[in-house]
């Protein structure tokens, strides 16, 4: 959605409210797509402040299924979107850059909101979800849940800095 801040902008101490879709059923994180289950209307607040400032406040709300980081089984995860803001209109993208003051969502004087609210939910999204903090994960021999029991493989992991010391016994026993 692309809203024209022009009309803001020419009459100081206006503000316009706006009720925002996110149009997008998944976004992509990393090369993974997550598929939204639920999601919030957005609300969208734009603020002359005078002196070619508007200020901006978003708010929603949206619900993913994250795969566990160990085991794997989906996770209902809740990702708020909250932002405020306020971008001087009257410098450039490359003066705003150079303040650090990166606002890749306002192109000239349009807000690109499915901009904005995608790299809020980058912001929010978790680097990790786990179904449980003490989760087994899987039984990297067959693949099982050993949240759910016992598989009965021999998951035994070798040091490889003892593979000499372990060739010694080796050929210690064959003969």
């Amino acid at each position: 959605m692309l809203i024209s801040l022009s009309e803001i902008m020419n009459l100081p101490n206006i503000s316009k409210d706006f009720t925002v879709v996110y149009e997008p059923d998944e976004v992509k994180i990393s090369g993974i797509s997550y598929k939204i289950i639920e999601k919030d209307d957005i609300s969208l607040s734009v603020k002359n402040n005078g002196g070619k400032k508007i200020a901006i406040k978003l708010a929603g709300r949206f619900v993913f299924n994250v795969p566990c980081g160990r085991c794997l089984v989906p996770q209902r995860v809740e990702v708020p979107v909250d932002f405020e803001n306020e971008i001087d209109m009257s410098l450039s993208n490359e003066e705003r850059a150079s303040q650090l003051d990166e606002t890749e969502y306002i192109n000239g004087y349009d807000l690109l909101v499915d901009r904005l609210v995608y790299e809020e939910i980058l912001l929010g999204f978790p680097m990790k979800v786990l179904c449980d903090e003490d989760c087994k994960g899987l039984c990297k021999v067959c693949g099982a849940n050993l949240n759910l029991g016992e598989c009965g493989c021999d998951r035994t992991e070798l040091d490889p800095r003892m593979a000499a010391i372990r060739d010694i016994f080796k050929s210690v026993k064959e003969v």
